[in-house]
């Protein structure tokens, strides 16, 4: 699972990272609002924003994400704990509202609650269907091997199923920061649209993938 935190202090932004990454998340660290803008769209199953920080402020970025984004959790992280402030914040679709200082248990307590997702599936005909927490495809009752990349590619759209993901999410998110091209991303969706469903995964040209709208979401 993949978490973006925007925070400005350094000292603070570290020990967060440190402390879920021993947690098993992946985590993105960003201190200017200005750079966040660029990624929300990078796969990321929670954002945990602060406040005051430079270029755009956490909750014009949480203004951002709920626009395309409405079931993601954001957890707002502020020292300022003015009612105003904080009411403003839920009224803008955060889920939690956490207050500084505050524990590191606190953090991680409040991401494991807000990202549960038990028996989720990505359903892609009454026989295909990939399970997101197994991280396994399922052909009615056999699994189906997939490679890292596969699973990274169809965990992109687990959040959004019906979106259109670009390339630069894919380079972004499946590869993982190693250097790729067109091609590899060409041989990686062959090799996974031979073990889906004919048509599952769509070219939207120019721009990206997106899968057809009858593969569904179910809990």
């Amino acid at each position: 699972m993949k978490l973006l935190i925007l925070e400005d202090n350094e000292a603070l932004c570290t020990i967060m990272k440190k402390t879920l990454e021993k947690e098993s998340y992946k985590v993105d660290t960003y201190c200017d609002g200005n750079d966040v803008l660029n990624v929300i769209n990078n796969g990321y199953s929670c954002f945990i924003l602060d406040i005051n920080v430079p270029s755009i402020d956490g909750i014009e970025i949480l203004k951002y994400v709920r626009q395309n984004h409405k079931d993601i959790p954001v957890i707002i992280i502020s020292s300022n704990h003015e009612l105003e402030k904080i009411q403003l914040s839920y009224e803008k679709g955060c889920n939690d509202y956490l207050k500084k200082p505050f524990f590191m248990y606190e953090l991680v307590h409040k991401i494991k609650d807000l990202c549960q997702i038990e028996d989720k599936y990505i359903v892609f005909d009454k026989d295909i269907k990939y399970n997101f927490i197994e991280h396994i495809l399922y052909n009615k009752k056999t699994k189906v091997v997939l490679a890292k990349k596969e699973i990274l590619f169809l965990e992109l759209f687990a959040k959004n199923v019906n979106r259109v993901v670009d390339y630069s999410e894919i380079d972004e998110y499946v590869w993982e920061g190693e250097d790729t091209n067109m091609d590899n991303i060409r041989a990686l969706i062959k090799r996974l649209r031979k073990k889906l469903p004919k048509d599952s995964i769509q070219i939207v040209t120019g721009i990206g993938y997106t899968l057809c709208k009858k593969v569904k979401i179910s809990f």
